[in-house]
């Protein structure tokens, strides 16, 4: 492991920048928005740094910052960064400039606090994903819901309450009892060493068995399976997407819900690989029912956003089928496809954002003949769509090939029907996409709407881009986890030969 202040920088630098706009007088409204876009944006580039500076090729390669946190109970302020905590944490530095850059004309209202939210959520996040010390994941995991409670609740729909408070309650409940399995796992490792420590590397080497296992093992399920979503836990979701502004839709469907799968892969498996062992096939059925289901649900909606948002579920399903085949082909999928899914749904919020702010509103019925009007919006709407359902030459077709090519070998059926999940997906694409932009001109307003312009092009071309080249050439990406991917699934063989 290489010792980098840098990785300490990225993780604080944006809770810098959230202070320094708090400062602010109120009228200085440019400032707090350029502000916001120079301290996520600078972030972004550290991120960038550490990404190339990783050395995928040795084993067990990582950064990290360590220094005495809580000193009586062991509790250290300790930052780890592999390939699969580098690869999440880049994802969340780069959706924050573009969800500050998308907000400029949104949002009209205490302006300054709004970006200084933002900016306390994109450090909570990189914290999470960061985090080598289980009682400091606890704490980031727990900020991370105070900036996305107000973005939701200060400058969302109409039903913003009803929306932040659910979110709140869902996760907050599920957290609890995380909190007390990693008191569990603390007392029981004092118990077997005589030594105080919350380091995710030391509680791994904890003999726990009977109720006290099952317990610990449960809480975590509970916990990351509320922030995937895994259904039937899933109902907070589309009322969140709903209600949130643009911005912190991008942030929940692109890197929040990415927190429960980087739970299950860095945390719950490896603590617990029998347990994991044992109710995967659940899990995997959990995952293919949402593949399933949620696309036939979306299929329903009239509501363009919240479409997405059950779509975001049904792809979060098959990357729960693939992390729970342990198989090292579906793994790195899983791990590649949560990296598309923040790219491909990330631009399709951005991109219903953008309508709405024309049209304010987001149904279906109110649209039809916008190609004539926004061409250039179409084109970068039908790409987008096209990587979402897994287009060869685009991002979601490596991801879900991986999937289902390693999965199938633990469970072929589930796998058999989850690809249906991918048939529905194309259908219910399509005919929104047709109904929009091809419909009938029912509404005199859609051909006066105005095509992107240049800040909508600025923050709308990275991830058109990145579409194209994580579907053209995926081992950039996927070799920068490949050992992150090799030891989840050794953890489980381990387990399986002792």
């Amino acid at each position: 492991m290489i010792e980098s202040q840098s990785l300490n920088l990225f993780v604080l630098f944006p809770a810098a920048g959230a202070f320094l706009i708090s400062l602010l007088p109120k009228e200085k409204e440019n400032a707090a928005k350029y502000s916001a876009l120079f301290f996520s944006s600078a972030a972004f580039l550290i991120g960038v740094y550490l990404y190339f500076s990783f050395d995928s090729s040795a084993a067990n390669f990582a950064f990290y910052f360590k220094k005495p946190w809580i000193t009586f109970l062991g509790a250290n302020y300790f930052l780890y960064a592999d390939g699969l905590a580098l690869i999440l944490s880049l994802l969340t530095a780069l959706l924050s400039p573009l969800a500050v850059l998308s907000s400029f004309s949104a949002v009209k209202k205490e302006i300054k606090w709004y970006y200084a939210s933002l900016l306390i959520l994109e450090s909570a996040v990189l914290g999470v994903f960061c985090a080598a010390d289980m009682l400091l994941f606890y704490v980031f995991w727990e900020a991370m819901l105070i900036p996305m409670y107000f973005l939701i609740g200060v400058w969302g729909g109409e039903n913003r309450i009803y929306a932040a408070l659910k979110f709140f309650i869902y996760t907050m409940a599920a957290s609890l009892f995380m909190l007390a399995a990693i008191i569990i796992l603390f007392v029981s490792f004092k118990t077997q060493t005589g030594s105080n420590s919350f380091s995710i590397f030391d509680f791994q080497t904890i003999k726990l068995a009977g109720p006290a296992a099952y317990f610990c093992f449960f809480s975590f399920l509970a916990a990351f399976a509320v922030k995937v979503p895994v259904i039937p836990l899933h109902t907070w979701l589309p009322d969140a997407h709903v209600q949130a502004p643009t911005a912190a839709s991008v942030m929940l469907a692109g890197v929040l819900l990415k927190m429960g799968i980087y739970g299950f892969l860095r945390f719950m498996v490896p603590l617990f690989p029998e347990l994991s062992v044992k109710y995967a096939p659940y899990l995997a059925f959990l995952g293919a029912a949402a593949a399933v289901y949620a696309s036939l649900t979306a299929w329903a909606q009239k509501d363009l956003k919240k479409l997405i948002a059950y779509s975001s579920v049904a792809h979060m399903g098959l990357i729960v089928l693939g992390i729970m085949s342990f198989n090292p082909t579906a793994a790195a999928g899983a791990v590649f496809q949560s990296l598309n899914h923040g790219v491909s749904t990330g631009a399709l919020f951005l991109l219903v954002g953008i309508i709405y702010e024309r049209r304010h509103t987001r149904l279906l019925s109110e649209f039809g003949g916008l190609f004539s009007s926004t061409p250039i919006y179409a084109a970068f709407f039908m790409i987008t769509a096209l990587s979402s359902i897994g287009l060869p030459g685009l991002n979601g077709f490596v991801g879900e090939f991986m999937i289902f090519s390693g999965s199938f070998s633990a469970y072929p059926f589930l796998t058999a029907v989850s690809v249906s999940g991918v048939i529905l997906s194309a259908i219910y694409m399509l005919s929104s996409y047709e109904k929009i932009f091809y419909g009938p001109l029912t509404k005199e307003e859609n051909s006066k709407i105005k095509d992107l312009n240049l800040r909508e092009l600025a923050y709308l071309l990275p991830l058109i881009i990145l579409m194209f080249y994580m579907g053209l050439y995926p081992s950039a990406f996927l070799k920068k986890t490949e050992n992150s991917v090799k030891n989840y699934c050794l953890s489980v063989l381990n387990s399986e030969t002792k």
